[in-house]
């Protein structure tokens, strides 16, 4: 670090890489923190989590018992030792709860003035984040799995949303209506994604083992079908044009929007490019997947390589995006972990399990470990060229 200070105070070298270093540095030495913690709210599970776009401060939790919760996640007490309390809440006495279990929660990507949650009971709900009341809420055929909100898109206020019949249906919030729906798949949706660079680009995950890319400006036929094969095989089976051999049921892009990830209940999880389509081939080995339900997973930003956190049975492994080389394992969580979220302002995790617990990863700030050297150990470097990214409102509660 002083090397680094150093030839910056020389100006010999760019300042973007010290701090790719110190990020690098603080996302490879992520443990379980032993003096921030988060407040137990849930009852039956964490089965989402969501940190506000705009200050990385504000988390977003849905339970598994229809519960929804927002922290505040900054450490307001002066001292180490904080605990995120809940600074409001939609629990069972609220009027207007999900009656089963919450799936997803989504901040509204621009301000934290609103949210979305999704639930088993097939409806979306649109909340406003001051009143603790929905301003909207759209009602489904099934159960819905997951949803999803461009974060970029400013022509369009569209929420994907994928439910356990085939179809995906575009939610406008502008007009308060289904605006189309996406046919392609031929059986349940258990998960969809927007692309961070394209607002119009969206992929979506289903039982019948396919990720599908759609343009939503052309909602007639999908652009793709990613095929874990790359074309390759010759035969007419039924793993022919299909990304997974079991259920897809996990999708994330990369913070740059140039690669999709894609996480089956074949214990796989897989990297493809979004432009071609084709799968890149890295392997991650076999990581545990037998969830039915949507399973959220997140990318580190800013960091070098770039690092995947990827929900495994009651752990969340660690991998090297491009490399495909297993880093690190933390493990905390008493039961399956559902869901994960990355703070790319402190380099901080948060996890929420089916033990009802939401725990916070930290960096290791007194680790001495240079991770450049522990690289050439572990793996060959990345041929990937580096890609960096340097990127009060008063709420009620019923429960009060």
């Amino acid at each position: 670090m002083l090397n680094f200070l150093s030839c910056r105070e020389n100006g010999t070298l760019d300042p973007l890489a010290l701090v790719r270093a110190e990020t690098t540095r603080r996302t490879f030495s992520l443990e379980l923190s032993k003096e921030q913690d988060v407040k137990r709210i849930h009852a039956s599970g964490a089965n989402s989590l969501d940190l506000d776009p705009a200050e990385s401060r504000y988390l977003l939790s849905g339970g598994a018992d229809g519960v929804i919760a927002v922290y505040d996640t900054h450490n307001l007490s002066g001292t180490p030792s904080s605990t995120a309390e809940a600074v409001c809440t939609v629990g069972r006495s609220h009027r207007h709860v999900h009656k089963y279990s919450v799936e997803t929660v989504r901040w509204y990507p621009h301000d934290t003035g609103l949210f979305t949650s999704s639930s088993m009971d097939k409806t979306l709900k649109v909340w406003d984040t001051n009143a603790l009341l929905p301003a909207e809420v759209f009602q489904f055929e099934g159960t819905v799995y997951s949803h999803a909100m461009s974060p970029v898109a400013k022509k369009h206020c569209l929420i994907a949303v994928a439910t356990m019949t085939s179809i995906v249906t575009l939610c406008d919030l502008k007009s308060g209506s289904s605006t189309h729906i996406l046919k392609g798949h031929r059986a349940a949706v258990k998960c969809a994604r927007w692309s961070p660079r394209n607002p119009y680009l969206l992929a979506t995950g289903s039982q019948d083992n396919k990720v599908l890319l759609w343009d939503v400006r052309s909602a007639k036929s999908s652009l793709m079908s990613l095929d874990q094969h790359n074309g390759e095989l010759a035969t007419s089976t039924a793993a022919v044009n299909t990304a997974h051999n079991g259920h897809v049921n996990g999708l994330c892009f990369t913070p740059e929007g140039l690669h999709l990830l894609s996480f089956g209940t074949d214990h796989r999880l897989r990297l493809w490019d979004t432009a071609t389509g084709r799968n890149t081939l890295v392997n991650y080995g076999k990581i545990c997947n037998d969830s039915k339900k949507s399973v959220q997973f997140t990318v580190s930003r800013g960091s070098s390589p770039d690092v995947v956190f990827v929900p495994d049975d009651s752990s969340i492994a660690m991998f090297d995006v491009f490399g495909g080389t297993s880093l690190h394992r933390l493990v905390g969580h008493y039961n399956y972990v559902q869901c994960c979220v990355f703070n790319p302002d402190t380099q901080e995790l948060y996890s929420g399990g089916s033990d009802s617990n939401i725990l916070v990863w930290v960096p290791d700030l007194g680790r001495g470990e240079d991770y450049e050297e522990s690289k050439k150990q572990k793996a060959e470097p990345s041929q990937r060229s580096q890609n960096l990214q340097a990127y009060q409102d008063t709420w009620s509660s019923d429960e009060d």
